[in-house]
């Protein structure tokens, strides 16, 4: 019996192989990114880690960071990224630390995030939480991911394809 709960522990906790590799956005269908053109995910995992590269472009600058969460215990990072929204004057705190928790909810179809990340307000400093759902589509081919912030009043939405590996002759 024991063996069996540890088991169907292992299962969800582990991540599903659908969510590796690259994903790009649809700009037309997503919110604005205010500031960057472009955005593309390369999702990456190993056991219960999951690595979300973020690469960001404006015009002729490249911009890449990676968040790593994981389903079985909460990580901390001094490095954390978020899309910037600009016009909200919501900037990291200088020096601070943020926190993550992840799991896999809806059968592993959707890897959820929640985020406790300190930022600089025209108050001062302040904790922000994020909740993310990385949800994966049918078949694998989509990926919707949900930000809800608690500095915001409405969720951030990003629709993204997956990019299929080219084959050099």
């Amino acid at each position: 019996m024991v063996g069996l709960a540890v088991l169907a522990f292992g299962a969800t906790a582990s991540a599903n192989p659908e969510i590796v590799g690259k994903w790009q956005l649809d700009v037309a269908r997503s919110s604005a990114l205010d500031g960057w053109q472009d955005m593309r995910l390369v999702i990456s995992s190993q056991d219960t880690q999951v690595d979300i590269r973020h690469e960001m472009r404006w015009r002729s600058t490249n911009y890449r960071a990676t968040n790593t969460v994981d389903t079985t215990k909460p990580v901390a990072s001094d490095s954390f990224f978020r899309v910037e929204q600009r016009h909200m004057a919501v900037y990291p705190a200088k020096g601070g630390v943020t926190h993550t928790t992840a799991e896999w909810i809806d059968n592993n179809r959707t890897l959820r995030t929640e985020t406790h990340t300190p930022v600089e307000v025209s108050q001062g400093n302040v904790m922000m939480r994020i909740t993310s759902e990385y949800r994966i589509g049918e078949g694998g081919k989509t990926l919707t991911v949900i930000e809800l912030h608690s500095s915001r009043s409405r969720p951030l939405v990003y629709f993204f394809s997956k990019v299929e590996e080219e084959v050099s002759s």
